[in-house]
């Protein structure tokens, strides 16, 4: 009896002690605080960790644009992979793809945003058919300096035939290659437009001839996080549009003293006018109307005439260059003087009433008058304007124009 129990006591701790391991076994293929979990080698369970590899770090700080994000599995297949991009308060999925042995997956734009907090959300399966997910957090550098660009002309505005597209940067651009791709101008219907590079700061775009009329254009800015400089990134994603209007040229002849005006190539109206005087003559060349004034002040100072002249209330005035040559209302010279003597400084005057009139002829002109129209000046005692002058562009013929361009 002694042996039949000795046995029955053995038999009963085996059995114990197999229990008692599977219930280990039981316990150790439970859920982990960051996914599902399988057995490693020696029972020791796999953490997410192990099995997704997601580059940046998890909790990363300041990681470069150029640096890679990317999510891997050594052995198995990744299920899915989610990647948030969050940047100036809103959240955008950022598109990828997976490899074809779905162990590897990468963004479709490989390089980072700045400034960004990216969140990766992954789920893989081992070759055991375990699933595993990870979470993970990264931020990316922040510049110090950043650049913009001021573009001409106004967004949904209509302007003339003559229009060029111009940018202005509000810091010196070196890598000018990388500035150029991310701009993009389109028309309907369709034309090539070719950019031209005026020093460092200024980038404009025209097509060959003349607009055609009807014609809409799209500026496309694609300069967020373009380095323009070192350590100067772009700051903006922006889209402007615009419609080009009925064709105006008007021809000023400083000799006859005369403007003719054509609409769509007809004669409109010929008017009288007084260009530069000998010691200050008008330039010659085709320029473009970019701004215009019911009023405005003109003081001889800030063009470098000193006091010569400060005038607080220029009627129907209409910009022609950056150095200050206008079209414009004169009312303080004798009516005799138009279409007879040139007595400005530079500019050309149409005659005109104090406080300005429609019924006079710079009046006239200026209720028919687009931004983009354009002016050409000939037979002028100065030199004709330089291409970068306002937006004196079409002085320069096309094979010089594409020459400028930073991607030949």
């Amino acid at each position: 009896m002694r042996h039949v129990h000795g046995r029955a006591r053995r038999a009963r701790a085996a059995l114990a002690a197999v229990l008692t391991w599977a219930g280990l076994l039981a316990g150790a293929t439970g859920c982990t605080t960051d996914g599902l979990s399988g057995l490693g080698t020696l029972g020791k369970p796999r953490s997410p960790k192990d099995v997704i590899q997601i580059s940046p770090d998890d909790r990363s700080k300041g990681v470069r644009p150029d640096e890679t994000l990317s999510v891997r599995v050594s052995s198995g297949r990744l299920e899915s992979v989610r990647v948030v991009k969050s940047q100036d308060a809103q959240e955008q999925p950022v598109p990828g793809r997976l490899s074809p042995d779905g162990r590897r997956w990468e963004p479709a734009d490989q390089r980072l945003a700045l400034a960004a907090e990216y969140t990766v959300d992954a789920v893989a399966r081992d070759d055991h058919g375990r699933r595993f997910a990870r979470h993970t957090t990264f931020t990316t550098y922040v510049p110090e300096e950043r650049f913009i660009a001021y573009v001409t002309p106004e967004h949904r505005s209509v302007v003339g035939t003559g229009m060029i597209v111009s940018l202005g940067f509000n810091r010196e651009i070196t890598d000018r290659a990388a500035v150029e791709r991310a701009v993009r101008v389109t028309a309907k219907p369709a034309v090539e437009i070719r950019p031209h590079w005026f020093g460092r700061d200024r980038l404009d775009f025209r097509p060959e001839h003349y607009w055609k009329p009807g014609t809409e254009v799209t500026v496309d800015l694609r300069l967020r996080d373009v380095e323009g400089a070192p350590g100067v990134y772009g700051l903006q994603y922006k889209t402007v549009t615009f419609t080009v209007g009925r064709s105006q040229v008007s021809l000023v002849d400083a000799e006859k003293h005369t403007m003719e005006v054509r609409r769509d190539g007809e004669l409109l109206g010929t008017v009288p006018i007084t260009a530069g005087a000998p010691k200050t003559p008008t330039y010659n060349g085709k320029m473009v109307v970019t701004d215009m004034y019911e009023v405005t002040r003109m003081n001889g100072s800030t063009v470098g005439f000193g006091g010569e002249y400060d005038i607080p209330d220029v009627p129907h005035a209409m910009r022609l260059t950056e150095s200050g040559t206008f079209l414009h209302g004169n009312y303080w010279a004798a009516a005799r003087t138009f279409g007879d003597t040139n007595v400005s400084h530079g500019c050309i005057g149409l005659r005109d009433e104090k406080g300005g009139s429609s019924e006079t002829p710079a009046g006239w002109f200026f209720d028919r008058t687009l931004v983009g129209d354009v002016v050409e000046v000939v037979n002028s005692k100065d030199k004709k304007v330089a291409p970068d002058n306002g937006l004196g562009g079409w002085n320069m013929g096309w094979n010089a124009w594409k020459a400028g361009s930073a991607l030949m």
